[in-house]
């Protein structure tokens, strides 16, 4: 029996490809559970600094996957943690690489941060790699960047200890 939506009415098959989908390829991205486990780990560590923070999980494609706004974080965070995220995933390296990465030329000095739309390039995006390929990434923000730093590592970590 078919559903009413089935766009191959009458028990007829889609047409099929000769080759095995060789226009495709295999790509990976973060769990939802996964992306629970890195948030209580950083909530963890921010409740042990005393200190409430935003943390966003994006998925490979720099969309968010998983967020928590803890009691307290400024609302500006929100948004700077899922940029943040999507810095790190979308070029593949923290947040924190793109100061040193610009600040000797000064093209890239002058219009990489206004010229790249979400780009943020302050500590608190790590991407979250396996292998060479970035599957997601972390973005925290509500305190001085490097103790932003320091809740998102201590979200990583969970995927170490998993």
């Amino acid at each position: 029996m078919r559903a009413a939506w089935d766009p191959w009415p009458n028990d007829q098959s889609p047409p099929v490809r000769s080759r095995a989908m060789a226009d495709t390829f295999p790509k990976s991205s973060i769990t939802s559970e996964a992306a629970h486990r890195m948030i209580a780990a950083a909530e963890a560590k921010a409740a042990e600094m005393g200190k409430a923070f935003v943390i966003a999980i994006a998925d490979d494609g720099g969309n968010l996957k998983a967020l928590s706004r803890m009691d307290g974080a400024p609302l500006l965070s929100v948004q700077i943690a899922q940029d943040k995220a999507y810095t790190a995933v979308g070029f593949g390296m923290p947040t924190h690489g793109w100061h040193d990465f610009i600040k000797d030329d000064p093209p890239l000095a002058a219009g990489a941060p206004t010229g790249i739309e979400r780009l943020v390039v302050f500590g608190g995006g790590y991407p979250i790699t396996d292998g060479d390929a970035a599957v997601g990434a972390i973005g925290v923000s509500g305190g001085h960047y490097s103790e932003d730093m320091e809740v998102a590592e201590a979200g990583l970590g969970a995927l170490s200890q998993a």
